[in-house]
């Protein structure tokens, strides 16, 4: 009897230490699977415009890059002795987003001018909590056409805002906008002189819709600024006619825009269904009279 007690005992023992054993593998396999989020913060300035940050969420998963969609994250104003929730935005199908900033005076710098900012996200279910920590500086880029012996020049110059002092030797490229990606003029590599100042010629020749250049002069990803840029509208491009029919009556228009006579056969076809059902229904009326 005893032996069987002992059996019995070491049975339930054994059941019980393994249902344990399963369900703590089960939740340890369950928390394994939780994916780390990588987070990518650029900082943007565009002049008399808007400053903002350019957000991309990623994780590592099955050794592939995967965007993270629909994730929220929280941007704080990192300051020596606490933390200032800034605002909060959230990731697209693309695991990107913009945080615009309504002004710099909104945020504050440390004791050296710098802007430490952080992005954190909290996780979730499938991924783990993560935080990115981005400093910038800011930087102002005065940009201006002259005319110089009968030739036009952009002149810009790069000074740092809070000590209204000129960058030396930073790179500038100067460009116009265009549809798919940027014309360069200019040297490859412009260089701000001991007054922080480029001098860069304007070609002759540059078509423009209605003689219209629109003129970009950027500090490009720095390691201390971020991307500050500044745009010029100037009048000195060769005219070109705007031959887009995205406004016409074409079949590759917007829906108010559609052609008359696809309207004329859309409504003529609708007409002529109604025509033979209201036909129908009355000879049905009548036979049912018979």
């Amino acid at each position: 009897m005893k032996n069987q007690l002992n059996l019995r005992f070491f049975f339930i023992a054994f059941i019980s230490v393994f249902l344990f054993t399963s369900l703590f593998q089960n939740l340890f396999a369950q928390e394994v699977k939780k994916n780390k989020v990588r987070l990518k913060v650029d900082y943007f300035k565009i002049m008399d415009h808007e400053a903002y940050f350019n957000i991309k969420a990623f994780s590592r998963i099955d050794k592939e890059n995967v965007d993270v969609s629909n994730i929220e994250l929280i941007i704080y104003n990192d300051l020596e002795d606490e933390k200032i929730k800034v605002g909060s935005t959230t990731t697209n199908m693309e695991g990107e987003s913009k945080f615009i900033l309504t002004s710099l005076n909104a945020i504050k710098p440390d004791s050296t001018q710098t802007y430490n900012m952080v992005v954190s996200f909290k996780g979730n279910d499938l991924f783990k909590k993560s935080s990115k920590s981005i400093s910038f500086k800011d930087a102002t880029i005065k940009a201006r056409v002259i005319t110089k012996d009968s030739l036009n020049y952009i002149s810009a110059t790069l000074t740092e805002t809070s000590k209204d002092s000129a960058l030396v030797d930073q790179t500038l490229n100067v460009q116009v906008a265009r549809l798919f990606s940027p014309l360069r003029i200019g040297e490859e590599f412009n260089y701000t002189d001991e007054n922080g100042t480029i001098l860069v010629p304007i070609e002759d020749g540059i078509p423009g819709v209605d003689g219209n250049l629109i003129i970009e002069v950027v500090l490009k990803e720095n390691d201390d600024f971020g991307t500050v840029k500044a745009i010029i509208n100037a009048p000195l491009g060769v005219p070109i006619v705007d031959e887009s029919t995205f406004d016409q009556r074409k079949m590759w228009s917007p829906r108010n825009k559609t052609p008359i006579f696809i309207l004329i056969f859309a409504n003529l076809l609708i007409l002529a269904m109604w025509g033979i059902i209201i036909y129908l229904i009355v000879n049905l009326f009548r036979i049912n009279k018979i």
